[in-house]
């Protein structure tokens, strides 16, 4: 996770107080004008189309309009939830950048349908609703309500950050600010927790996305959860052991999808038998062997667990390990980790508006989160919801045995 100037403890944004709000969202807005400066020195100067296509550039546009849509516009956003978000909002500043980054032209710029503003009409609506919005915070109150979409903004923001990493990392841009790789760990033995009940999702306070609410209590059996995710060496043995290539270690689908793409090995990685090189920030690396896996697809965290003779552990099983067992060893926080099960519904889950992470039932689940993710904006409640198939992202796992 990402150490910043404001905000430092684990999942500081939910209840930041105005001052330490207004320095997180600047710091945050500053890492995002920093990715739109090396994507577009990446197309080779500026006005040129920004590397990896219009996904990017529409994203750090989306931002802008994220704030000027639920706080500069947004006339109950001191409200908070209370507020009436159907309301007719106040004119946009920029009418053409509030229409070009509306999620609802989203559809068009992925398939390049839409022409975008330049690079330097998106720097000054990036920085108008920014200033616009810290002006409302400075004569916010300091209550939850009031604070509700300014701390929204900043996890809407830091996923941005996240988001650009991983869509750079795609386009293999060499230069931009990378986040620290993640850390290469000595192997430690897997925990063994003993049955309990665990209230599960969160508490009430600060804000606290949709797919959290609310917590509720659950009977966990004992388990045994590894105490770190599965690392490069591990993952090579499953690799020279020919488990890419054998449908028994596979589920029907993911075998499926193994065939179609060929894989042999994860996403962006060169060579995985006697040392593992991937493309990494532009240049092929050699990965330290002990470093935490990335960009695997849930098919292969499954093929894996099977090979080993173990599975993946559950979304409660995950989130008790993490919320009560880092003091045995228990570490995240290097990778996103895919869970077993599908996405689903705590009891009493109510949609939040301008969620970033919003539920989609049915979906693979990530838990946990990544290098790239700013400390403040990590939370061990937190849920992701992505295709099994998606290897965008910095994914890895851990394993469990009942």
């Amino acid at each position: 996770m990402i150490p910043s100037t404001a905000l430092e403890s684990t999942g500081a944004a939910r209840r930041a107080d105005a001052a330490r709000l207004s320095l997180a969202l600047i710091e945050a807005r500053n890492l995002t004008l920093a990715w739109l400066a090396a994507f577009e020195a990446s197309a080779h100067g500026a006005g040129a189309p920004l590397a990896a296509g219009p996904g990017a550039a529409w994203r750090i546009g989306h931002a802008a309009w994220w704030t000027d849509h639920w706080i500069v516009r947004h006339v109950h956003a001191q409200r908070g939830e209370r507020g009436d978000a159907a309301r007719p909002r106040l004119a946009p500043a920029d009418p053409v950048c509030a229409a070009a980054f509306d999620p609802a032209r989203r559809v068009y710029a992925a398939a390049g349908a839409l022409e975008l503003p330049p690079p330097a009409a998106l720097r000054a609506y990036l920085a108008d609703t920014l200033e616009a919005a810290l002006e409302l915070l400075a004569r916010a109150a300091a209550d939850d309500d009031a604070l509700h979409f300014h701390r929204l903004a900043l996890l809407h923001e830091d996923r941005l950050g996240e988001t650009l990493a991983a869509l750079a990392q795609s386009a293999g841009l060499e230069e931009g600010p990378w986040p620290p790789a993640a850390p290469a760990r000595a192997q430690r033995a897997p925990l063994w927790l003993p049955a309990q009940r665990f209230m599960l999702g969160a508490e009430p306070g600060g804000v606290v996305p949709g797919a959290e609410r609310w917590a509720h209590e659950v009977a966990i059996p004992e388990f045994e959860i590894d105490a770190q995710p599965v690392n490069w060496a591990r993952l090579a043995e499953f690799a020279e052991d020919g488990a890419y290539d054998e449908p028994r270690w596979w589920t029907p689908a993911g075998w499926a999808w193994a065939q179609t793409v060929e894989r042999r090995a994860p996403r962006d990685v060169e060579q995985l038998r006697h040392g593992v090189v991937r493309l990494a920030r532009g240049r092929l690396q050699r990965a330290a062997a002990a470093q935490a896996v990335a960009n695997v697809t849930r098919h292969e965290a499954e093929a894996w667990c099977r090979w080993a003779g173990r599975r993946l552990p559950t979304e409660p099983e995950w989130e008790l390990a993490a919320c009560r067992a880092a003091s045995r060893g228990f570490v995240w926080g290097d990778v996103l980790e895919w869970v077993a099960g599908r996405a689903r519904p705590w009891p009493g889950h109510a949609p939040v508006a301008g969620d970033p992470d919003p539920l989609v039932p049915g979906a693979a689940v990530l838990r946990g989160a990544s290098s790239a993710t700013p400390r403040r904006s990590a939370h061990p409640r937190a849920r992701r919801f992505v295709a099994d198939t998606d290897d965008l992202w910095p994914c890895g796992f851990r394993s469990c045995a009942a």
